[in-house]
């Protein structure tokens, strides 16, 4: 099985304490946010196929990231670096300080460990069509040769979403829109032609609508680099988390409402003050990223252990 530390919160930058003590445990335990149901997820060697993070900021787990390399989990970075405005991104690092980590990262385990991802793509008053193509060359040109592919999504206006957007445009004084899918293409077709450049392809996230030629629809989490970066075959089958999602199958072991970051377009965090509460009462000796008060049951065995024997081989 292919474990995702996370897609629903930034593991490497605040829980990777806990995630190392998990992983010499051999098995977490994990909360299903719809159902409650509580499942332990086993991340012993021989049940991990490989490890997809997901993090705006790698640098504080590089260290840990050794440890995971010397126990012989292979593993891919999914690093978000936008270069936003502080209005829009409260508390996320600096871009240079991003761009030099992951840069050791691609040096230290070879440039498929690295997926650089530019989203989600806001239009803002401060983050216009223009600001977005200046940026994300410049962006593009600090990682030549660090990573061969760029990940982009535009913002989905969930109902949190949007909550968190118009909030931002009352206390900040911005303004925020949603372009028609033509003008989302126009930009993808700039930022392609950009990436290409830098000798990178680019992937759309979810969002085939948006996807133009030249331009593939993305596999975030992705059997293929994981066969790459570990040498081996991984068993893997194709099962999106949601519409157009081109994933492989994965366990995610995050928790919503725990990243503090403060994006005001994450669709993870209904509110950051509640993140930063969640974060603070964050147990790194837990078997949990977060227990909610009073405790929980469990529910059942790790969804889909079953059936991994009769996963296809990938590759064949």
């Amino acid at each position: 099985m292919i474990i995702s530390a996370s897609y629903k919160t930034d593991i490497p930058t605040f829980y990777g304490e806990w995630f190392m003590n998990r992983l010499r445990a051999g098995y977490c335990r994990v909360i299903n946010p719809y159902g409650k149901q509580v499942y332990r997820v086993s991340l012993n060697r021989d049940d991990v196929d490989g490890i997809v993070f997901w993090t705006k900021n790698v640098a504080p787990f590089l260290r840990r990231l050794a440890e995971v390399h010397d126990r012989g989990y292979p593993f891919v970075i999914q690093h978000t670096i936008n270069r936003y405005p502080r209005e829009l991104e409260t508390s996320v690092v600096h871009a240079e300080r991003a761009i030099d980590a992951v840069r050791s990262v691609a040096e230290s385990y070879g440039p498929r460990t690295v997926v650089w991802r530019y989203d989600t793509i806001v239009f803002s008053s401060l983050t216009p069509r223009a600001y977005h193509v200046e940026n994300f060359g410049r962006l593009a040109e600090a990682l030549r040769g660090v990573t061969d592919e760029v990940v982009v999504s535009f913002a989905h206006i969930y109902q949190k979403t949007k909550r968190n957007m118009d909030r931002a445009t009352r206390d900040l004084g911005i303004e925020w829109w949603d372009p028609d899918a033509e003008e989302k293409r126009d930009l993808t077709r700039e930022l392609l032609d950009l990436a290409r450049a830098n000798g990178m392809a680019l992937a759309i996230c979810s969002q085939h609508e948006y996807v133009v030629e030249g331009a593939v629809g993305a596999r975030c989490v992705d059997a293929q680099r994981l066969q790459d970066v570990a040498g081996r075959r991984i068993s893997a089958r194709l099962k999106g988390n949601r519409k157009d999602c081109g994933c492989f199958e994965s366990r995610d072991i995050g928790d919503y409402d725990t990243c503090p970051h403060g994006c005001v377009y994450c669709y993870a965090v209904r509110h950051r003050a509640l993140a930063l509460q969640r974060y603070k009462k964050h147990d790194p000796d837990s078997e949990f990223l977060y227990e909610p008060p009073g405790g929980v049951t469990e529910s059942g065995p790790e969804p889909g252990g079953e059936r991994r024997n009769q996963l296809k081989l990938f590759g064949d």
